[in-house]
Parts: structure tokens; sequence; C-alpha cells
């Protein structure tokens, strides 16, 4: 009889651990809410669903790792939609197209011209500009009102000229901003920069074959893993 309760007992404590080891591990990991192929329907209200209200990416690249936190309360709409195409993949496997020393560095051109042909003119609302663009602040690029899509920025000096013009960060780096300092920058505005003036389209037509190409010392976003803080 003895044996048979020490027996329960270490089933019932086997089972706890596996779930509290389950819960733990889908807290970190990115949520399956979203199916890569809904990527390719970008009028499913999955992408105007919210986001928490506070969660982390932990971006994962060539140089590195660096961790954002994304505030919803800074500014809603972009913290939905970084959330949503995070969580489906959109941004792994591309590059970090612009980094120009003592201004920005630049990503959210898809490695996949298809999901560009998708994206790059998927503009959604502004959002009132609720935190300052400080060293280490990210937010969406954009040319013009309610035109900001995929493309994210991270300020890697303060940058606060760009409040006034309607920047408005999301979140902010809390951890391995030196990974984002690194960021390879010889291009300058060469690899990924005229957004405003339109010559950004051999590298959203031509994704990671045109920027390996002609810019192969850009570095890369391997993947994006979310969590969710609150």
């Amino acid at each position: 009889m003895l044996d048979k309760m020490r027996l329960g007992y270490l089933l019932i404590g086997l089972a706890t651990l596996s779930t509290a080891t389950s819960c733990a591990t889908s807290r970190a990991r990115p949520s399956s809410g979203i199916d890569r192929a809904l990527l390719f329907a970008p009028d499913d209200p999955v992408w105007v669903s919210p986001a928490p209200t506070v969660y982390r990416a932990r971006v994962e690249t060539s140089k590195g790792q660096f961790v954002i936190e994304v505030l919803r309360e800074w500014a809603p709409r972009g913290a939905d939609r970084f959330y949503h195409l995070a969580q489906a993949g959109y941004y792994n496997d591309s590059r970090f197209s612009r980094v120009v020393p003592g201004f920005i560095a630049q990503f959210g051109v898809a490695g996949d011209s298809a999901l560009n042909g998708v994206w790059s003119n998927r503009g959604f609302p502004d959002d009132s500009v609720r935190a300052s663009n400080v060293r280490g602040s990210i937010g969406f690029a954009m040319t013009g009102p309610n035109a900001r899509t995929t493309q994210l920025y991270i300020n890697l000096v303060d940058n606060v000229r760009l409040d006034a013009q309607g920047f408005a960060p999301i979140g902010r780096i809390v951890e391995g901003m030196a990974v984002v300092d690194s960021l390879y920058s010889g291009y300058g505005e060469n690899s990924g920069g005229g957004v405003r003036a339109g010559k950004q389209g051999p590298l959203r037509d031509g994704g990671n074959a045109y920027a390996d190409r002609e810019y192969p010392k850009l570095d890369r976003l391997l993947r994006i893993t979310l969590e969710t803080v609150r």
C-alpha cells in the first residue's frame, strides 16, 4: 500500500512539473494565434486585434540578440501591427537594410518579395506621439500621414526632432543596445534609404536575393520571439 501511495505522489508531482514547464514555455514562445498563411490575407480581422499591454520581442541577429519592450499605451496601433507581423514571422530572415551612424538602424522589408507586394503599401492610422525619440527607442518609419506599414527604425542617438514630425515610438531597447550599435553601417543610405523618394523598389521587389547580391555585408534579422509581460 505504501509503495502505491508513493507512486501516486510521484506521478502527481511529475504531472505538476510538466504543466508548469509547459506554461513557462508557452509564455516565452510566440503565440500560435496567427498562421503564417494569414500574411497573405491582410484584411483578416486578426490584424487589428489588440496586442498585449506590454510585451517583449527578442530579436536574434547575425551580431547577437537584443530585446525590445513594447508598451501599447505609447502607440497602440503601432504596437498591434508589430506584434502580429512578428507573431506570424514576417520579419524572420530579413535584413537591417538601412543603418546610418549617428541616426538610426532600420528593418522591416521582408526577405520574401511576395510579402512586400502584400504589405509595402498597407498603411495604418497614425498614433499620437506619447514618447520621445531618444536613443534606444523604436518606432515605425513613414513617408507621411497614415503611411506606416512594416518598417521600423531604432534611434541610435537622441533624435527628439522626430517627435514634432509625428514619429511615434512604440517601445524601447531594454537589452542588447550594443548589438544594435554594432550592425553593419558601411552602406549608409545606399542600401535601404530613399523610401520617401521612392527608391526602395529594387529592395522590396528583389527581397533577400537582391539585398545579398548588391549589399552582402548587411546584417541579418534571423527571427523574433515574443513574450507577454502583461
